[in-house]
């Protein structure tokens, strides 16, 4: 995603929201009413009580009404769009409510006041497996693409919840250099930077001295010297700008991120896989959109959707001060997935 300056982000799990300007007092005291609608909801919904209410042991639904999730960050605000143009295209009737809180959208999710989300496999398969087993569960979510749907799917499910197939889009964490750095050491992976033995001062959040998947992973995977962590946070403007200017090496960011060529960065291609498998995949409330209909509908993204795309579609929204839903309709039209 293309998470600039607002993204507190997770290598502990995706952002829950991004901070985002609200035109309108009606539209805030309508968010403000169904948000207080979904805490309700979770007063009673959570957790696997659901399976006594019959939504796990029920055929999969097809509801011609559906409601459509939201993160309320950019990356996120474009695939509910795009979910909602190919539903329609379907046609399904839809409505999109954004709700900044995998803890207030994921309950909802289950009870069927949320039919669809977009979400991220392993961060989603880690935050299930700590709902489900406690905070210090082992995580489940791996490098590994098959592993982590297994997983995700294994605790999705009695919940009442489907998780369908992961397309070619993911956003996980990344590594950038300036390009001049790149050209310079002839570095074109996190390989080639161990292997080029330089110090690197990495700027990324502070959490990162201890997150498996920052330092400690890019020391014992990649054998690179880490000789100091900035904590100018992760992909912040702060952050990039640092290394553009030569006080720092290399930037945590992410895989979207459509900010890096303004800073004159590249990412260096995780070889070796240090980072989860967290492809895009639509989990649906099985009783309610578990059809084929949806599933079918959703998939025909998965067909063309990339990581560049999704990267070039938050830089639209970003940069060029697009709305989501234009963005998400001309790209559709665009592959051929619907008509002009």
């Amino acid at each position: 995603m293309a998470h600039g300056q607002w993204q507190v982000f997770g290598l502990a799990g995706r952002p829950a929201a991004r901070p985002r300007l609200v035109e309108g007092r009606d539209r805030m005291k309508a968010r403000l009413t169904l948000v207080g609608a979904l805490l309700a909801v979770t007063a009673c919904t959570t957790g696997p009580t659901l399976e006594n209410q019959g939504t796990v042991t029920a055929p999969p639904g097809d509801s011609k009404h559906l409601t459509i999730g939201t993160a309320g960050f950019t990356e996120s605000d474009l695939l509910a769009q795009m979910y909602a143009l190919l539903l329609n295209h379907a046609g399904y009737r839809t409505k999109i409510l954004s709700v900044t809180n995998r803890e207030l959208y994921e309950p909802a999710l289950e009870a069927g006041q949320i039919d669809v989300v977009p979400e991220y496999a392993a961060t989603f398969a880690d935050w299930l497996n700590a709902k489900a087993n406690g905070p210090d569960a082992p995580a489940v979510g791996s490098p590994d693409l098959a592993t982590t749907m297994s997983a995700l799917r294994t605790l999705a499910a009695p919940r009442g919840l489907t998780v369908l197939d992961p397309g070619k889009a993911v956003d996980q964490n990344a590594f950038a250099v300036t390009a001049a750095y790149a050209r310079e050491h002839k570095l074109k992976t996190l390989s080639d930077l161990g292997a080029a033995k330089l110090p690197v001062r990495l700027a990324a959040g502070d959490e990162c001295v201890q997150r498996p998947y920052c330092e400690p992973g890019l020391k014992k995977t990649y054998g690179i010297d880490i000789t100091a962590v900035d904590p100018k946070g992760v992909g912040t403007t702060q952050s990039k700008q640092a290394v553009q200017n030569g006080q720092d090496q290399m930037v945590l960011t992410t895989t979207t991120d459509a900010t890096l060529d303004a800073f004159g960065l590249v990412l260096l291609a995780d070889d070796r896989h240090l980072q989860n498998a967290d492809y895009i995949v639509p989990v649906v409330n099985r009783s309610r959109a578990g059809s084929e209909g949806v599933t079918r509908a959703l998939g025909a993204l998965n067909t063309v959707l990339t990581t560049a795309d999704l990267a070039s579609l938050n830089q639209q929204v970003d940069s060029w001060r697009r709305l989501p839903k234009d963005v998400a309709k001309d790209y559709l039209v665009s592959k051929g997935l619907l008509r002009p």
